[in-house]
């Protein structure tokens, strides 16, 4: 299938690709598109695709058949083939009724494929917050040729194999439903690169990682996200910026041009990131449908 681009340029709000996520502004989007398009169905993964790192085969394709593409709108579904499978249907349009015809089209071919169905549609930045409180995240920008920022202020480790002395198996578990328990099985293995750790009377008490760079589609190097969490007793000391700075200066040495962040929005790293000058580029939502 072939996009008409000037019909979803102008209602993109988010730099937002389906099954890659948020790209940076600039980027070529009409391509981006065409090349997820492309790859459908084959498990094969784009060489600037970020979640290559975590799997041998791609997960979440393009319904390339069920596409729905005007003038008024675009509706983009993939089909994620983890569990029990989710149905995703991307809307991009700014008629009326754009939300509940994307909302309608994730229940019938959720209903093909006994998944669940689920819409996800953008608004830009200058929209208010408050829409997005409880169901989206803000897409941030950190922009490195403005320099990784100030320094951390406190001590952070940064570890390859991490020492289990310190404690990390312990952290991990406790913050498993931030995804350390996967990121220590991962570091087990040798599989990522290091992760920063600030440690609290010798024991893992906030982390960071995995620190890794990949090229875009340009060939640009970017900062990949990172699990990124402080156990909830030693929160308030200044150990989440320490680690959060120390990663900003990690991505520069390491040549990155810039790194894009989902974050909750209100939440903890949604307001460590506004208060280190991140660039918001608007807000992603996602509901059941």
């Amino acid at each position: 299938m072939r996009f008409r681009w000037g019909w979803i340029e102008p209602v993109m709000p988010v730099p937002y690709v389906p099954t890659l996520g948020p790209v940076r502004p600039g980027d070529p989007l009409a391509d981006l598109f065409e090349a997820v398009m492309e790859i459908a169905g084959t498990g094969r993964f784009l060489p600037y695709d970020k979640d290559r790192r975590w799997s041998g085969r791609k997960t979440e394709r393009v319904l390339v058949d069920a596409i729905e593409h005007d003038q008024q709108q675009t509706l983009v579904p993939t089909l994620v083939e983890r569990g029990a499978g989710v149905v995703k249907v991307h809307v991009y349009g700014a008629a009326p009724d754009s939300l509940s015809a994307g909302a309608d089209l994730a229940r019938r071919l959720a209903a093909v494929h006994g998944a669940r169905a689920r819409v996800v549609w953008f608004l830009g930045p200058e929209q208010p917050e408050a829409y997005a409180q409880g169901m989206g995240t803000r897409v941030r920008l950190k922009d490195f040729t403005e320099g990784p920022g100030e320094g951390p202020g406190v001590p952070v480790h940064e570890d390859k194999r991490l020492d289990e002395g310190a404690g990390f198996a312990e952290f991990a578990e406790q913050m498993a439903g931030d995804g350390f328990a996967f990121l220590h099985e991962q570091m087990r293995a040798g599989a990522v690169g290091p992760v920063l750790t600030v440690l609290h009377d010798g024991r893992v008490a906030g982390a960071i990682g995995p620190m890794e760079t990949m090229a875009d589609v340009g060939g640009a190097a970017r900062l990949l996200p990172q699990y990124f969490g402080v156990l909830p007793q030693y929160r308030g000391r200044g150990y989440g910026r320490a680690l959060w700075r120390t990663a900003m200066h990690w991505g520069h040495q390491h040549s990155a041009a810039y790194q894009l962040l989902q974050t909750e929005v209100g939440g903890a790293s949604d307001r460590l990131c506004a208060a280190e000058g991140l660039t918001s580029l608007g807000f992603v939502y996602q509901r059941e449908a």
